[in-house]
């Protein structure tokens, strides 16, 4: 029971010792689609001793499960162990290909459905969702063991196949819908830039009532001017390494969209409802995400050499003067590819070189490097 975890397949064995030995499990009796199945509450340092991946390497079609993804680890083993008050992970689905003898603990009433389900330790177990659930568990248990007396909730189904199985994957996620990033900032608690992004939005005139929360994309008739993950970006890249307390930097933060609102006036036009929303965005890229990210970016490097505003609001001055039209050719390319405007990471360095060349700012040799090979037509 002691194995460790090599080359990771998605079919999971239990550790093989002699029949006549079995886990116990306190559980709860449910059925679904006439098939019970139950739910127990397993200790942490449990789940990698009972599900041990299999080191033979299979075929897609003779698993049941993705391939482990490693890289994944260590942000979920860091979140267990950076949040050990309050860190939650959801329940392990589990198929059992073995035997699964559920003791009520009476006959009838609230008892029938609750007992303990005894599974033999030669029994095979196939992990139908949360692998990487139980690998990062495993990380983190090495670095703090005290982790192992918490529990995490593990759901058995009867294992009736390799087809029955890979239905049950297929089916947990047929309909998982990751969350747009907008809401995912509105709640996350934990991220300074979320937490930042956030009170700045509350105490600022340009952003208040403007910002969609909740969708990552604007309709185009809605009246909002900005998403709150553009926001979020372009934020976190004007803070990106500044090493300032949380209030300061929201202060910062505000400042810097302040100034540039300033020169900006379509964002006060839509304000003053002189031009709606759905035509700012129509005819101009500076309220889109490459825009915002691009004017974080640029307040970023200006914030290294100095925080006063006395000289990075005059280093920004030359922004009044920049042609955010869709219709200025120097975009294609650059932030909008084939008519439609980019966010990739590449094209976000070429929006940030060429507002670095309308400021008189050096470029990095990163950015250097991105601008001469869009300049030989390579980008």
């Amino acid at each position: 029971m002691e194995n460790e975890a090599v080359a990771p397949t998605t079919r999971v064995v239990a550790p093989r010792t002699s029949t006549g030995f079995e886990y116990t499990f306190p559980a709860i009796r449910g059925i679904q689609a006439g098939r019970e199945f139950y739910v127990s509450m397993c200790p942490l340092r449990l789940i990698p001793k009972i599900f041990i991946f299999d080191e033979d390497e299979l075929s897609p079609e003779l698993r049941a499960q993705r391939i482990l993804n490693k890289g994944r680890l260590p942000a979920l083993s860091k979140y267990i162990l950076d949040n050990p008050d309050d860190y939650i992970f959801s329940a392990l689905t589990a198929s059992v290909d073995g035997d699964m003898d559920f003791e009520s603990h009476s006959p009838d009433g609230t008892g029938f459905r609750t007992g303990q389900l005894r599974i033999p330790m030669d029994a095979r177990f196939l992990i139908n969702d949360g692998q990487h659930r139980r690998a990062a568990i495993e990380l983190a248990l090495k670095e703090n063991p005290d982790l192992g007396e918490e529990t995490i909730a593990v759901v058995f189904f009867q294992d009736t196949g390799l087809a029955r199985s890979q239905q049950m994957f297929a089916d947990l996620n047929r309909h998982a819908v990751r969350p747009a990033r907008s809401i995912g900032v509105l709640y996350d608690h934990r991220d300074p830039s979320s937490q930042v992004v956030r009170s700045m939005i509350s105490q600022s005139s340009t952003f208040k009532g403007y910002v969609e929360m909740e969708k990552s994309n604007l309709s185009p008739r809605s009246r909002m001017m900005f998403t709150l993950s553009a926001l979020y970006f372009g934020t976190q890249a004007l803070l990106q390494g500044l090493q300032i307390e949380a209030a300061k930097a929201t202060d910062l933060a505000l400042s810097y969209w302040e100034a540039i609102d300033k020169s900006l006036p379509e964002w006060a036009q839509v304000r003053n409802k002189e031009l709606s929303a759905t035509e700012m965005r129509r005819d101009f890229i500076h309220s889109h995400g490459i825009a915002l990210h691009a004017l974080g970016r640029i307040g970023n490097s200006l914030f290294r050499e100095s925080t006063a505003p006395s000289k990075w609001k005059k280093q920004l001055a030359p922004l009044k003067t920049v042609n955010w039209t869709r219709a200025n050719p120097h975009w294609e390319g650059r932030a909008i590819v084939g008519g439609r405007v980019s966010k990739s990471h590449q094209n976000v360095t070429l929006t940030v070189n060429y507002l670095r060349n309308h400021l008189g700012l050096d470029l990095s040799p990163e950015e250097q490097r991105v601008e001469n090979a869009y300049l030989r037509g390579e980008a």
